[in-house]
């Protein structure tokens, strides 16, 4: 069988991989321990993402005419893949994060909802919070009016509702006007 039919395979997986994905992150892994590598696999896991090692050349025919084809630039010595399909951001975030633990992952440069990004440009997306997040501070942020306003009314019909002398000069106040024109 020739070398070229073992590849195929492979290229096909990394193609697959990358054809549904919202993000790729490339992350040079060289001096992590097999205890935090192993560590950092399971964080990725639980999120969705698919990490794994492979051949630059491979991944090289794999992305070649796809959004992701701006990644071969930074295709040069060992490199791990972080792809996730569902959470653009959760490849960064976590890298980044684990990062600061361990000194010796780099992270190299990412394509995230199609658009190429640096080594600075993924640190600036890994302190963009998740999906979820987002909408719940955005729905914090609707129903906050909403339920001060129904303290506000609660607490004006505990106090036993407008007071007559109120309800009374609104009711008048239209009329003393009507005779002042």
């Amino acid at each position: 069988m020739a070398k070229v039919e073992l590849k195929q395979p492979i290229v096909q997986e990394i193609s697959d991989q990358m054809k549904e994905a919202q993000s790729v992150v490339v992350v040079d892994y060289r001096g992590l321990t097999v205890a935090e590598d192993t560590q950092l696999r399971k964080q990725l896991r639980e999120a969705g993402v698919t990490y794994k090692v492979y051949k630059n050349t491979l991944v090289n025919f794999a992305i070649k005419g796809t959004e992701f084809e701006s990644l071969s630039s930074s295709l040069e010595g060992p490199n791990a893949f972080a792809i996730s399909k569902t959470d653009a951001t959760a490849p960064a975030r976590i890298l980044a994060k684990f990062a600061k633990t361990a000194p010796a992952l780099e992270i190299k440069a990412g394509v995230v909802e199609g658009t190429y990004y640096d080594t600075d440009g993924m640190k600036a997306i890994s302190t963009i919070p998740s999906r979820e997040e987002l909408l719940s501070k955005f729905l914090g942020s609707i129903q906050s009016p909403i339920t001060n306003f129904a303290r506000v009314i609660n607490q004006i019909a505990e106090k036993g509702g407008v007071t007559e002398e109120a309800a009374e000069a609104t009711e008048e106040q239209p009329a003393e006007e009507a005779s002042a024109e």
